[in-house]
């Protein structure tokens, strides 16, 4: 059993991602978590209120599935299944996140300046959770999906769109560790 308290590698969990994208395509389904947002507003009577949340929501409850087992999934991974939750970080890298701040770097899997409660306790933390959840919420919707919709499903399915929203993530990701993140902390 001792394999599975282990990372997997690229050639064991990328098959697997593609099986799994094969058999979505097979069925006719595809993947994304940002749509059941959608649903979920549509469930709880927001289809009243726009026309963009009227449609089957029902159509859609294997998906939500997806959603609790992520959620669950994520839960046994993270407290059963991780003897170690040190991540391996180059030394130079790790040395660049300290004179930063982040003290916990290559100690913990989520740096502790970040991610825990007292990190949210000021006014600066709640006003950048406010304005991130706002652009991601808002990005998401115009990009017509998230991150794993279109890098893992809009890949697979070969569609323009998605190329072009994953360049864009990649883009983001760059401008937002390289430029403005060095400004918020």
């Amino acid at each position: 059993m001792e394999w599975i308290f282990e990372p997997w590698p690229w050639y064991i969990s990328g098959p697997l991602i593609a099986l799994i994208m094969f058999l979505l395509i097979f069925i006719g389904k595809s993947f994304g978590m940002s749509s059941n947002l959608r649903t979920m507003c549509t469930m709880c009577g927001a289809d009243s209120k726009a026309d963009f949340f009227n449609f089957d929501w029902k159509s859609q409850r294997w998906n939500l599935i997806v959603v609790v087992g992520a959620i669950i999934g994520g839960f046994i991974g993270a407290n059963l299944l991780s003897n170690d939750l040190s991540v391996a970080i180059n030394p130079d890298t790790i040395t660049i996140l300290e004179d930063l701040g982040f003290n916990s770097a290559g100690e913990a899997y989520l740096p502790t300046e970040i991610y825990s409660w007292e990190a949210v306790g000021g006014i600066k933390a709640l006003i950048i959770l406010l304005v991130g959840g706002i652009l991601i919420g808002f990005g998401a919707r115009y990009a017509g999906g998230c991150t794993s919709g279109h890098a893992i499903s809009g890949l697979s399915n070969l569609q323009l769109p998605s190329l072009i929203a994953v360049i864009g993530f990649f883009i983001g990701g760059l401008v937002m560790v390289h430029l403005l993140f060095p400004l918020i902390f």
